[in-house]
C-alpha cells in the first residue's frame, strides 16, 4: 500500500477499500522505524484526528479527490499543532498559532499531515547537512546526501514514508533533492503559490512546491495549493490552470531547447549519459531539439550569492532573542544578548550568509555588489526570454554530479554553491522548473539517481507537467524505489 501514488490511494479511499486511519497508521509505523532522520516532528494524535475527520467525510460522501490522502510538510511551512523549527536551534521549540496558506489549503482539501520534514537551516544548503538536528540520509545510499534544502521531503517520498511532501525552492531546493533521491519535484513560477506562513530565506527567490512520485501527483497537488492569496503581496492574481487537463496531450511539435552551457566540461559523464538518453525518449515521442544559449549561466552563482544573502540578512534580523526564538542564558546587557543569542542560535552556514548579506548591503558596497547583481539578474531573465522564442521547454541536468557522500563538502561551502549552477538561474528569473528521474550513476554510484531538469516559460507549469507525464508513461524510472 505504501508504494502507491496519490492518484491510486485516492481511488482506494473513494472506493472504501482502505480508510484514511489505516493509511495514516501504516505511514506512521514506517516513519517511526525509519533510520533516515527525515522527520523532525511527528504527532500521532493530531495525525489520527485528521484521519478520523477524513473518514467521516468519506463516509458522508463529502470527500474530494485528496480527502484522506497522507502528506508531510517541509519544516519551513508553519503548522498549527506541530513544531516549526526551520531546521534551526533558533526555533527549536516554536509552535505556530496558525497554518501557512499552503498547509491550510491542503488541510481544507482533506489531506492528512504525517509530520514535519527535516531541512537545511532556514533552507540554506544543498545537502541537508546544515540542519541543527542532524543530516538526512539518502534512502538509495545511506552514505550519500539527499540534496537540499528539501532533503527531508525528497528522502521521505523516495523511501515511501509519505506519498508526497511540500517543499520550497530558492535556488534549486526542490529540483536538486528530487534528482538525488529519484523522485519528481516541481517548483512553480514565482508568485504562483502563496508564501504566507513560509519562513523566509530570500523573499524574491523563495517559492513553495511539491515533491511526489510522479508528474500526475504533482499536477493534482499543485492545483490544490496554487492561486492568489491576499495575505501574500507577491502572490499573482491570475486564474489557476487545470494542470490535469493536458497531462496526456501528445508531444508532437514540442520544441526542446538544449543549452550548450549545460553540457560542457563541468558535467560528469555519469549524469550526461542518462540525460542524453532521456532526451532521445522525448524525440521518439515527437519532440524536436534545438541548441540554445543561456550565455550568462556562469554569472548565476555570483549573482545569486549576493542577492540571496542580502535578503537573508534582512529576513533573519527578526531573530534577536527578544520576541520569540532562542535566547542565550547568560549575558551582560541587551547588546550582549543579541550577540550571544544569534551566534549560539544560528548555525555556521546561516551566520556566513548573514555576514555576506550585511556586507553587500553596507554603505560603499551596495552599488558595487547588490545593484550589479540585480542587473545581472535582469540579463539572465532576458536570456530565457530570448531562448523561449526558439523553444517551448528547456531541458538539461539538474546538478553536475550525482549525490556526494555525507561529510565530503561540509568544510567546502564553495563546492556546495557550485552544485547549484544549473538550477539557480530559474529562481533568478522566476521561472517554473521540474526534476524527473531518468537514470542512475555508474560504478560505485550505481545506486545514486539522476534527474532531468525541465524549465518552462512563466506560468507554463501545465506544459512541463504534460511533458513529464508523457515521459513517465513510457519509462519506469519514477516507479523505482530503494530497498
Amino acid at each position: 500500500m505504501h508504494t502507491k501514488t496519490i492518484s491510486a490511494l485516492s481511488a482506494l479511499l473513494q472506493a472504501k477499500q482502505v480508510s484514511a486511519t489505516e493509511l495514516a497508521n501504516l505511514y506512521l509505523k514506517r516513519i517511526h522505524a525509519s533510520p533516515l532522520n527525515a522527520f523532525l516532528d511527528v504527532n500521532d494524535e493530531l495525525t489520527l484526528k485528521q484521519a478520523a475527520d477524513a473518514d467521516a467525510k468519506l463516509a458522508a460522501g463529502n470527500a474530494g479527490p485528496l480527502t484522506g490522502v497522507p502528506i508531510a510538510h517541509k519544516d519551513i511551512f508553519v503548522t498549527k499543532g506541530w513544531r516549526t523549527t526551520a531546521g534551526s536551534k533558533m526555533l527549536a521549540n516554536y509552535v505556530s498559532p496558525f497554518d501557512a496558506t499552503v498547509v491550510a489549503k491542503l488541510n481544507d482539501a482533506g489531506m492528512v499531515n504525517l509530520g514535519k520534514l527535516n531541512c537545511d537551516e532556514f533552507a540554506m544548503g544543498s545537502a541537508n547537512e546544515n540542519s541543527a538536528f542532524g543530516p538526512v540520509k539518502n534512502p538509495w545510499d545511506l552514505s550519500a546526501v539527499p540534496g537540499g534544502s528539501s532533503g527531508g521531503s525528497a528522502a521521505a517520498v523516495a523511501a515511501r514514508l509519505a506519498p508526497a511532501a511540500t517543499a520550497t525552492d530558492t535556488g534549486g531546493s526542490i529540483r536538486q533533492p528530487a534528482s538525488f533521491c529519484g523522485v519528481t519535484g516541481i517548483k512553480p513560477t514565482y508568485g504562483r503559490v502563496s508564501r504566507y506562513g513560509m519562513i523566509a530565506y530570500a523573499s524574491s527567490l523563495d517559492q513553495g512546491g511539491i515533491i511526489a512520485q510522479d508528474a500526475k501527483d504533482c499536477a493534482l497537488l499543485l492545483g490544490a495549493i496554487a492561486g492568489f492569496d491576499e495575505k501574500d503581496s507577491t502572490s499573482m492574481d491570475r486564474p489557476v490552470d487545470d494542470y490535469m487537463a493536458d497531462l496526456d496531450k501528445p508531444l508532437e511539435g514540442l520544441r526542446i531547447g538544449l543549452p550548450k552551457e549545460y553540457f560542457g566540461d563541468g558535467l560528469s559523464a555519469e549524469v550526461e549519459g542518462p540525460i542524453r538518453e532521456a532526451i532521445k525518449v522525448f524525440e521518439k515521442l515527437g519532440a524536436t531539439t534545438v541548441e540554445i544559449s543561456l550565455k550568462n549561466t556562469d554569472l548565476c552563482i555570483p549573482a545569486y550569492y549576493v542577492i540571496a544573502p542580502a535578503e537573508a540578512s534582512s529576513n533573519l534580523s527578526r531573530y534577536d532573542g527578544v520576541r520569540y526564538g532562542f535566547r542565550a542564558e547568560h549575558y551582560t546587557d541587551i547588546q550582549d544578548m543579541y550577540r550571544k543569542s544569534r551566534s549560539q542560535g544560528f548555525g555556521d552556514e546561516v551566520q556566513r550568509r548573514i555576514l555576506v548579506g550585511t556586507y553587500v548591503l553596507s554603505h560603499g558596497y551596495y552599488d558595487a555588489y547588490y545593484i550589479q547583481a540585480q542587473r545581472v539578474r535582469r540579463l539572465i531573465a532576458n536570456d530565457y526570454k530570448e531562448a523561449f522564442k526558439q523553444c517551448d521547454i528547456i531541458m538539461g541536468p539538474v546538478a553536475p554530479t550525482v549525490a556526494w557522500n555525507l561529510g565530503d563538502r561540509v568544510d567546502d561551502p564553495v563546492a556546495n554553491y557550485l552544485s547549484d549552477i544549473f538550477t539557480i538561474s530559474t529562481n533568478l528569473a522566476g521561472l517554473p522548473g521540474m526534476s524527473i528521474p531518468c537514470g542512475f550513476g555508474q560504478g560505485e554510484h550505481a545506486k545514486r539517481p539522476v534527474g532531468l531538469q525541465l524549465t518552462g516559460s512563466w506560468f507554463a507549469e501545465a506544459k512541463l507537467l504534460n511533458a513529464a507525464n508523457r515521459f513517465q508513461q513510457v519509462t519506469d524510472w519514477h516507479q523505482k524505489a530503494p530497498e
